[in-house]
């Protein structure tokens, strides 16, 4: 990229030094926070020396409607980033758009006008989205003498006494004339110096608070990086909306770079086939596409504030800013009426998608965008839409609320459901795959297939498929097996069925069950005819096979061939299908049970040589030479247990039964 460009969309007139992370690097982002015209851009201007203020309109009113941007070393020997934010309650949904990932909030008091409403709101927020560090600059000073300053200062300390930044500093300074300012800069670098290093561990993550175009550079979308770490030449997605970029260049902290990490206020040179400003908005999220998941429902913990006037009931209005986005939502109390001053669990229904990560924190406002009314965090992006309040389903986030990923992991597999997507809680919590595998192994769960779940539940489900299997065999001798849903549906926890699928199969490898068709039984079980049906069908056996295996006889006519009334010859017929020797694929058409895998292994090929993958029934009828009533019956057998999947005219093999009626040392793909 030969463009010049930086995050204040002014060209530089000398291209920065490009500088590697260090691990020991400490870049900090500070967002500045009060009320209209207490001098906020004026600070970081005496600060940084640059004026964040861009706008024409912004300079004609002498206040801030948009994000502003400055960078300075403020002697710490790192570039601080500051954002500046509106302080006007008509612009709030812009502060909270910046608000996000920052670490130190700087808040702004004038010492002649003191604590305003804006002040009261701001800090309000800052409280709920659990910001822990602050210091306070009372601006303005040289306009009071040293008992106002006092007053003041005595003020903010109760305003901040109930809040997470209570005993925050407050520094008496005066943009105009210099006062405090090199305190107040020397602050701001030791507080640096005892900022840690956000990890570069997880997935990608970067809300994007403003999109522009440069000249030459093309489409350029900046923000802070909440986790992870983006490269020149990766690969993203911005969502909700699922578009796709490639990420031509990168500034980080107002530096070209090669590589911006968690933490870090970026600027990202995107392009791609539709990537244009028109379709970037504020609050699409640039992330990496595996953690492409939106949602419109969350739960979550909601703090509502004590200035509320009621309590919040069912299907509440609100708006809810998460990261950038702001959006439309209803909130759904799971327990009580949400009382203001305290918290309590809620669901979040939006108007339409966002992207959100579990932890995630939120602000409410009123749908006037007046007041701010509580926030919360994210517990889990996947909530349910019926039975949200049932004790279960409290148990579960009672679980999600536990301190530590690893704890929450293994709370949610003591719960109910005994199971945990890993995947699932993976992604939503943007994990590597190396932080997953260490969270896995101090968990001290075990996997099956994508589940996790304690040892002890999977034992739990090995002995309790065996004693089920015994019972059957107990009650039912002459049966083949238990069908292999019937099993399913009777083993606690419920698995999913590819999930079961997996455990059946695993347990046949190790010699604990057997798998016959779709049927499981224990390796010993052998069900018997007696002697006389077992003689009927040594006789009828002959007439199943050979060539005509795809077309046997029906009942009657082998009614006529044996001179045996065909009520005899279909009882026998049906017991040796329950012994899974045969299969009855309609009323009184029965085909072996090896012609029955051949076909299946036919209906898989069909769908692996087909272009979509679908494919017809005359196609099936061409594989087994038979004629089109036949051929049907056969594909409504195999839609019946699941090896098919029908759309209209159209089948196509289930890749989630793919082994049904497949030999046990085949592989149903082959």
């Amino acid at each position: 990229m030969t463009a010049r460009w930086c995050l204040t969309c002014v060209a530089s007139t000398a291209m920065r030094r490009c500088l590697a992370r260090l691990p020991d690097d400490r870049d900090m982002i500070i967002g500045t926070a009060g009320h209209i015209d207490h001098g906020k851009t004026a600070l970081v201007r005496a600060l940084t020396g640059v004026e964040t203020d861009r706008l024409a309109e912004e300079k004609a009113r002498g206040i801030t409607i948009e994000l502003g941007f400055a960078y300075a070393d403020l002697g710490a020997g790192a570039v601080t980033g500051f954002v500046d934010v509106p302080g006007h309650e008509r612009f709030v949904h812009t502060m909270l758009a910046g608000a996000g990932g920052i670490d130190l909030a700087l808040l702004v008091v004038a010492a002649d006008d003191g604590i305003m409403p804006q002040t009261r709101e701001h800090l309000a927020i800052l409280d709920l989205l659990g910001i822990r560090r602050a210091i306070v600059a009372l601006t303005k000073a040289d306009l009071v003498d040293p008992a106002l300053r006092a007053t003041r200062a005595a003020e903010i300390a109760a305003l901040l006494a109930p809040t997470h930044l209570a005993g925050a500093p407050v520094f008496p300074v005066s943009s105009l004339t210099g006062e405090g300012i090199p305190a107040l800069r020397e602050a701001l670098a030791m507080a640096e110096t005892e900022t840690s290093a956000r990890s570069a561990e997880g997935r990608f993550r970067l809300p994007v608070d403003r999109s522009f175009v440069l000249a030459g550079a093309g489409v350029v979308i900046t923000g802070t990086v909440l986790s992870g770490e983006v490269a020149v030449g990766d690969h993203i997605r911005l969502s909700p909306s699922g578009l796709t970029a490639r990420v031509r260049g990168i500034h980080a902290q107002n530096r070209k770079a090669e590589r911006g990490f968690a933490g870090q206020r970026c600027a990202l040179n995107l392009a791609g086939e539709a990537i244009s400003r028109d379709v970037i908005t504020r609050g699409e999220v640039a992330l990496d596409p595996l953690l492409d998941a939106p949602t419109t429902r969350f739960d979550a913990r909601v703090a509502v504030l004590a200035s509320e006037p009621k309590p919040l009931g069912t299907w509440f209005p609100a708006r809810l800013h998460l990261g950038a986005a702001e959006v439309g939502a209803r909130l759904v109390p799971l327990e009580a009426p949400l009382q203001p001053g305290q918290s309590g669990l809620a669901q979040l229904v939006l108007d339409q998608p966002i992207a959100a990560t579990v932890g995630d924190r939120f602000i409410l406002r009123d749908v006037s965008a007046r007041r701010t009314m509580g926030g919360g965090a994210v517990l889990d992006l996947r909530a349910p839409a019926r039975k949200r309040s049932r004790p279960e389903r409290l148990a579960v986030l009672a679980a999600l609320e536990e301190t530590t990923p690893d704890a929450v992991l293994r709370a949610l597999a003591e719960s109910p459901a005994g199971l945990v997507d890993l995947g699932a809680f993976a992604r939503d919590r943007a994990l590597s795959e190396t932080q997953t595998a260490a969270l896995l192994a101090a968990s001290g769960l075990v996997l099956l297939d994508e589940m996790a779940l304690r040892p002890e539940t999977l034992a739990a489900l090995q002995r309790d498929m065996v004693a089920t299997l015994q019972t059957h065999h107990t009650e039912n001798p002459d049966l083949q097996g238990l069908a292999r849903e019937a099993m399913r549906l009777r083993l606690s926890p419920r698995l999913p069925g590819p999930v079961f699928t997996s455990f059946i199969r695993a347990e046949a490898s190790a010699g604990r069950i057997a798998l016959d068709g779709p049927f499981l039984r224990l390796p010993g079980h052998a069900p018997r005819l007696s002697p006389e049906d077992e003689a009927l069908y040594e006789r009828i056996l002959p007439e199943l096979g050979g060539e005509a295996r795809f077309r046997p006889p029906r009942v009657r006519d082998l009614a006529g061939l044996f001179v045996v009334d065909e009520a005899e010859i279909r009882r026998t017929l049906r017991l040796a299908a329950r012994q899974g020797r045969i299969d009855q694929i309609a009323h009184d058409h029965f085909f072996l049970r090896a012609t029955t895998e051949e076909m299946a292994a036919i209906v898989r090929r069909l769908g692996r040589e087909a272009e979509t993958g679908w494919f017809t029934a005359p196609a099936f009828r061409d594989q087994v030479q038979n004629g089109r009533k036949v051929a049907i019956e056969i594909l409504d057998f195999f839609d019946r247990h699941g090896l098919t999947l029908r759309r209209a005219d159209l089948r196509r093999p289930n890749p989630h039964r793919a082994d049904l009626f497949a030999p046990d040392e085949a592989d149903p793909q082959a």
